[in-house]
């Protein structure tokens, strides 16, 4: 019998392969999409993609969504409070784990999975350890189409903002950056591919650059530079 289990979806491609072998394989029954999003901006936290749209991501793959609405401001301690409320309502309904498209933040896959441990759930990490250059490619060649919403401006330029993730993106990156983006390089939107029973429409709105404080003590800054859609 499968387990039940929830699923961190994120909206980008990591999400988007990991649920599609988590699908493909009978280990698990999927209940819920589970997405942080801004309650302020009605925008998926770190990618800046509209509520809109992450919804019909989850109507074309046909699992419900669940949201967790974080304010713009928010320290960890108020976030690891919000998130273990809404994973203890998880496993009150028989929920047993959650499932990511982590593949090698190790210190990030330990701290999910303290922090799961606390209210009785497991992690699972079906792209985990897997080399990025292959992901990519096998994310291409199954059919998948993405494209990047936002970028580390301090890591790549605001020319890759708004392009497809294919052959030509990925020749062009620079060879510090990883190809999957696995250490917040850039962010994607997953718009077509296997896991949807149709394409999600959009349009392309206009790019923004948004500056953020790296340090209060010396008031260094980084840009991100967002990709709206519509």
């Amino acid at each position: 019998m499968a387990e039940l289990a929830l699923f961190n979806w994120s909206g980008g491609k990591d999400s988007a392969l990991a649920l599609y072998h988590i699908l493909r394989n009978s280990q698990f029954e999927v209940k819920h999409l589970l997405t942080s999003v801004n309650s302020e901006t009605n925008r998926i936290s770190m990618h800046g993609v509209r509520l809109s749209l992450l919804q019909k991501q989850a109507e074309s793959i046909g699992i419900p969504l669940s949201l967790l609405s974080l304010p713009g401001e928010i320290s960890m301690e108020e976030y690891d409070q919000l998130m273990a409320d809404k994973m203890q309502g998880f496993l009150d309904a028989g929920i047993s784990t959650s499932i990511f498209g982590d593949i090698f933040l190790e210190d990030l896959k330990q701290y999910r999975e303290q922090k799961l441990a606390q209210v009785g759930l497991k992690g699972d990490f079906p792209l985990w350890q897997r080399n990025t250059k292959e992901l990519v490619n096998e994310f291409i060649s199954v059919g998948f189409k993405t494209m990047v919403v936002s970028v580390d401006g301090s890591k790549l330029d605001q020319s890759f903002v708004g392009r497809i993730i294919d052959e030509s993106f990925l020749n062009d990156l620079p060879e510090n950056v990883d190809p999957c983006g696995e250490n917040g390089e850039f962010h994607s939107f997953v718009f077509e591919g296997p896991i949807f029973k149709k394409p999600i429409q959009f349009e392309r709105g206009e790019v923004v650059g948004k500056e953020y404080k790296l340090s209060k003590e010396t008031g260094e800054t980084v840009t991100y530079w967002f990709q709206d859609l519509i």
